[in-house]
C-alpha cells in the first residue's frame, strides 16, 4: 500500500490511485447521440472555403444540459489500452454539438477570477466561456472516431475573439466542432472551434489547436533551430505556486491529471505536473486587463509547458493599437508567446 506524503501545499499529493484521478458522475450517452458522432466522418470534403479537413456539412446535435467531464476523460483513458481502444477516423467527426441557455454561475466565476488574477467584476474574462464551454469540446474530442486521441494530445494554440462585453447576465448558446485536420511534421493537428451566442448573435468564439503526436520518419534527428533571440525584457516575475494545476482544474473542469498530479504527470511522461495552457493564457490576460478594449483578438501560441512550481518572466509591449506578450523562464526560453489585436 502506498504510503500517504503529507507536504502540504508543495506538490500534488501522489497517494490517489490512477482511477481515482479522474471524478464526475457517470453519464448515459444516447444511441442517438453516437450515431451523430459516427456520421461519416471524412464527410466528403470541404466545400465553401472551409479549410481543408473539414466536412462539407455537419449534423446539428442539440443536448440537454452540458457533459459531466469527469466520465469523458474515463473513456479517453481506457480508449488508451491497447485492445480497449477504437480506431480513429480519418476526418474529423461530421457533427457539431450544442447547449443553450448557459447561465453564468457567480461563485465559479469569482472563484475563477481569484485563480488567474482578474478583478472581481461583472464582466466576464475574455477566457471564462472557454471554461463554461469545455465540457461540450471535450465530448467532441472523445467521441468515436475522433481523429486524435485525447490522451497525450497537446494543446499547441488557442485564439480567442471577443467580440463585446460579455457579462454575468448573459445567457449562453454554446456551439463546438472540429475543422481544419492537416498534418504537422510530429503527427497530426485540429482545430476544436467553441461559439458562444446570446439571442441568436456571435458574441464570443474559440479555436484550440490540438497536435496529436505521431512518430514519423527523421522524428529522432535533431533539429537546427539556430540561435534563439534574446527574451523580451520582463515586465513582471510571477511565482507559478505548486497549488495552481489543482485550483485550475476545480474551476475549468479541466482534471487532465497531467495538471493535477505527479503520479499522473509521471504516466504522461512529464516528471512533475504541468500549468493549464488557458491559465497561462488568462494570467497573462490579467495582467493588461486594465488596458484592453471591448472586442479585441487574442492568440497565443504553447511553447514549453510551465512545470509546478516554477517563476516566469511575463513581458508586455505596445504594438499596432494592440499588445505582444509572452511568459519565459529563467533561461529565457519561452513557455508562451501572444498577440492581442
Amino acid at each position: 500500500m502506498m504510503a500517504r506524503r503529507r507536504r502540504g501545499d508543495e506538490e500534488p499529493a501522489d497517494e490517489l490511485s490512477v482511477g481515482e484521478l479522474i471524478d464526475g458522475p457517470t453519464e448515459i450517452i444516447t444511441r442517438e447521440m453516437l450515431a451523430a458522432a459516427r456520421a461519416d466522418p471524412a464527410g466528403g470534403g470541404a466545400t465553401g472555403g472551409a479549410p481543408p479537413g473539414t466536412p462539407a456539412t455537419r449534423e446539428r446535435v442539440d443536448l440537454p444540459r452540458l457533459p459531466a467531464a469527469g466520465p469523458l476523460y474515463r473513456r479517453a483513458l481506457l480508449n488508451a489500452i491497447p485492445g480497449l481502444g477504437g480506431r480513429r477516423g480519418d476526418g474529423v467527426p461530421a457533427v457539431e454539438l450544442t447547449v443553450g441557455g448557459i447561465t453564468v454561475d457567480p461563485q465559479r466565476l469569482a472563484d475563477y477570477d481569484r485563480v488567474c488574477g482578474f478583478r472581481l467584476t461583472d464582466r466576464l474574462p475574455a477566457a471564462f466561456p472557454h471554461v463554461m464551454g469545455f465540457p461540450l469540446a471535450l465530448r467532441l474530442i472523445t467521441a468515436p472516431g475522433f481523429p486524435i486521441p485525447l490522451t497525450g494530445v497537446v494543446h499547441v494554440g488557442n485564439r480567442i475573439t471577443l467580440h463585446r462585453p460579455v457579462t454575468i447576465a448573459d445567457r449562453l448558446d454554446l456551439t463546438a466542432w472540429a475543422e481544419n485536420l492537416r498534418p504537422h511534421d510530429r503527427g497530426r493537428q485540429v482545430d476544436v472551434v467553441l461559439v458562444g451566442s446570446v439571442d441568436g448573435v456571435e458574441v464570443w468564439r474559440g479555436v484550440s489547436t490540438y497536435l496529436g503526436r505521431q512518430r514519423t520518419p527523421g522524428e529522432g534527428a535533431r533539429r537546427d533551430r539556430g540561435e534563439r533571440p534574446a527574451p523580451p525584457a520582463a515586465t513582471a516575475l510571477w511565482w507559478v505556486a505548486p497549488g495552481v494545476g489543482r485550483e485550475y482544474a476545480r474551476v475549468s473542469g479541466d482534471h487532465n491529471p497531467i495538471h493535477t498530479s505527479r503520479l499522473g504527470a509521471r504516466l504522461l511522461g512529464f516528471p512533475r505536473p504541468i500549468a493549464h495552457g488557458m491559465w497561462s493564457k488568462a494570467r497573462c490576460l490579467a495582467a493588461l486587463e486594465d488596458r484592453l478594449p471591448d472586442s479585441y483578438t487574442v492568440d497565443v501560441a504553447f511553447k514549453l509547458p510551465v512545470p509546478l512550481p516554477s517563476t516566469v518572466a511575463f513581458s508586455a509591449t505596445s504594438e499596432d493599437a494592440g499588445w505582444d506578450f509572452a511568459l519565459h523562464d529563467r533561461d529565457g526560453r519561452p513557455h508562451l508567446v501572444g498577440t492581442i489585436r
